[in-house]
């Protein structure tokens, strides 16, 4: 595979950077730098994960080199108007500070060619919606890493119907103490089991959403 290909996947930014700026000055496309060499890297990445080869800090690796790369072609997707494989709200529930499962499902997200709009923590179902409106996102991505801070993904999906922003608009919810049955309860369309699995089921989503 290319060099960009095994810099993601070897977690090596400062390659990763590298690769993609020679890359660019030999002609190749943005877009399809992401499609052909990123996208493939980190979904391997993922199957790395799922298989007990990969663990979190190999997948924290990735992702950075990831953005090292992105951080290069994203003005010129942007310049392009190239469209994203879809435009994603992500952030954890009010009352929970916790971060690093979120920032990890953000940054596999845009490895996977989403745009991602991070709301960083403690978030309000207001500010969900807002976000949601002012970006036209097709995706809210929530998380929760305490049991007491989970009925808040409750509230953010009842916030989302009252605003009427569904269905056009799937929410994903996961985190350590959220479950299959617990998504279904509160009415989420999807939910991850782990940061790897995400970007998967938020395609899923989006496909569906497309039919």
């Amino acid at each position: 595979m290319s060099d960009l290909y095994d810099a993601v996947l070897n977690g090596d930014a400062k390659a990763a950077a590298e690769a993609t700026r020679k890359a660019l000055e030999g002609g190749a496309a943005a877009l399809e730098l992401v499609q052909r060499e990123m996208v493939p890297a980190m979904d391997e990445v993922g199957r790395r994960f799922e298989c007990e080869d990969y663990f979190v800090p190999e997948l924290l690796l990735s992702a950075r080199a990831m953005k090292a790369a992105l951080a290069l072609i994203r003005p010129l997707l942007t310049a392009s108007g190239a469209q994203p494989a879809g435009r994603v709200v992500i952030g954890t529930v009010k009352g929970d500070l916790h971060d690093i499962g979120k920032n990890l499902v953000a940054s596999l997200l845009e490895g996977g060619g989403f745009e991602v709009i991070d709301l960083g923590a403690d978030v309000s179902p207001d500010r969900f919606v807002e976000a949601v409106r002012a970006n036209a996102a097709n995706l809210v991505c929530v998380s929760a890493l305490l049991t007491v801070t989970m009925p808040g993904m409750k509230t953010v999906v009842q916030a989302m119907d009252a605003a009427g922003l569904r269905p056009r608009t799937k929410v994903m919810v996961g985190g350590a103490p959220v479950t299959q049955r617990f998504a279904d309860e509160i009415g989420a369309d999807g939910y991850g089991e782990n940061a790897a699995v995400a970007v998967a089921i938020a395609r899923k989503l989006m496909a569906a959403q497309a039919a």
